[in-house]
């Protein structure tokens, strides 16, 4: 059918390699999920080994291509390692999405060098480490997409932002960054900016009713954000169809940024 062309043609991932960071959980799981069903040869890279098996079991069983890694990415080493150990199994990557993060957050006057050390390590260099090691790969070849995870901390302060929200800022600061070094050369690398969902990272909020309903009410859509929401932006952020779509924060949260 012509439609079925059409939309391959934009959104299709057959025979593309994408390496997704965080993504036996949460959004970076439906992320992983989307991806692969989109057609993509999909490598997830996080630290539980459990939580991986299930998560590649599962896409196995729909027929999808996926494989794991197990790693630890608050060290330079373990990132360098997991690059190339993710990078083995289907090749070099096309994709990288940058979902990997770690939700450390005391209120600054309680701030420790440790706490700051780590989370800036997960959610900033990493992300960083991972697209020198692939970004320049996916220029040669003329195809690239990179994708990050952020925060609305990075945007505004609110329920105690500390130094997750300055990471978040960071990150995207590098994807704006990245886009300047390799769009030209046919990589895109663009930021998901999700507003409250309802997963693992989100454990504490999560646990307070009130103010799970409060932040639900301060959405224009009228509820919390899940992780199936983020599937099709990225898709699209993935695919052939965005290749003018470069250095953007591009939010999905219900409209809680602009209410």
């Amino acid at each position: 059918m012509m439609s079925q062309t059409y939309l391959s043609q934009l959104f299709s991932l057959d025979g593309r390699v994408a390496v997704v960071t965080g993504g036996s959980s949460g959004i970076g799981r439906a992320i992983a999920g989307a991806l692969a069903r989109a057609g993509a040869s999909v490598v997830i890279v996080a630290r539980r080994e459990p939580e991986l098996a299930a998560t590649v079991e599962e896409l196995t069983g729909d027929g999808c291509r996926a494989a794991w890694v197990s790693a630890d990415l608050s060290t330079r080493d373990a990132v360098r390692a997991a690059a190339e150990e993710a990078a083995a199994v289907y090749g070099e990557p096309d994709i990288l999405v940058n979902s990997a993060g770690i939700n450390l957050r005391p209120p600054m006057d309680e701030m420790t060098d440790d706490v700051w050390d780590l989370t800036m390590a997960v959610n900033l260099e990493a992300p960083h480490l991972l697209g020198r090691r692939f970004g320049p790969g996916m220029a040669e070849r003329g195809y690239g997409r990179i994708i990050h995870v952020s925060s609305q901390q990075a945007h505004r302060a609110f329920v105690q932002s500390g130094v997750y929200g300055v990471s978040k800022g960071g990150l995207e600061s590098l994807a704006r960054s990245q886009a300047e070094a390799w769009s030209s050369r046919g990589v895109t690398s663009n930021t998901l900016v999700p507003g409250f969902v309802m997963t693992p990272l989100n454990a504490r909020l999560s646990a307070d009713p009130r103010k799970v309903a409060e932040l639900a009410a301060r959405t224009m859509v009228g509820r919390n954000g899940l992780a199936e929401d983020f599937a099709a932006a990225a898709v699209f952020l993935a695919g052939p169809g965005s290749a003018y779509v470069t250095g953007q924060s591009i939010f999905v949260d219900g409209g809680l940024s602009v209410h």
